[in-house]
């Protein structure tokens, strides 16, 4: 088993999928609509998409701006490089940084968090390599920056 998507409902696709490209770097994978149930959807992800990467849904249900998030829901976190190089990165590109990269509270693994146009957090966890299960072959992902070399 694996995860597939997590799914976020946004406000403004458009607007979401600039965001999820040009500032995280991530690729457009493929979109879809519903007229007869007026939604629309786009998944992204980063290179090699699925089944090597889990991709993010954003799903727009037309008409509605905006959603209230509640207080259950986290953050989806995205492994880089170099946090601090990401966080500079995703300010130039118009992003929003809410918290600077650096050590987490107690801890020596370095994060940061971002927020997405629609208020979803984002964490990234700096990390030196990535690696990938996928059917138990181990693919070494060392040099694959999700924010394109941040």
């Amino acid at each position: 088993m694996r995860i597939l998507h997590t799914m976020l409902r946004v406000g403004n696709l458009q607007r979401s999928i600039d965001f999820y490209t040009q500032v995280l770097g991530m690729q457009l994978l493929r979109t879809s609509e519903n007229p007869q149930y007026q939604y629309s959807l786009a998944f992204l992800g980063f290179a090699g998409g699925n089944p090597a990467q889990a991709e993010i849904e954003l799903t727009y249900n037309w008409g509605t701006e905006q959603y209230d998030h509640g207080n259950a829901y986290g953050h989806i976190a995205i492994g880089v490089p170099d946090a601090y190089a990401a966080c500079e990165k995703i300010k130039a590109a118009g992003g929003n940084v809410t918290r600077e990269a650096g050590p987490v509270k107690g801890g020596a693994t370095v994060i940061a968090f971002v927020t997405d146009p629609d208020g979803y957090k984002i964490e990234l966890i700096q990390v030196k390599s990535i690696t990938c299960n996928d059917d138990r072959q181990s693919e070494d992902k060392s040099g694959y920056d999700p924010l394109r070399a941040a």
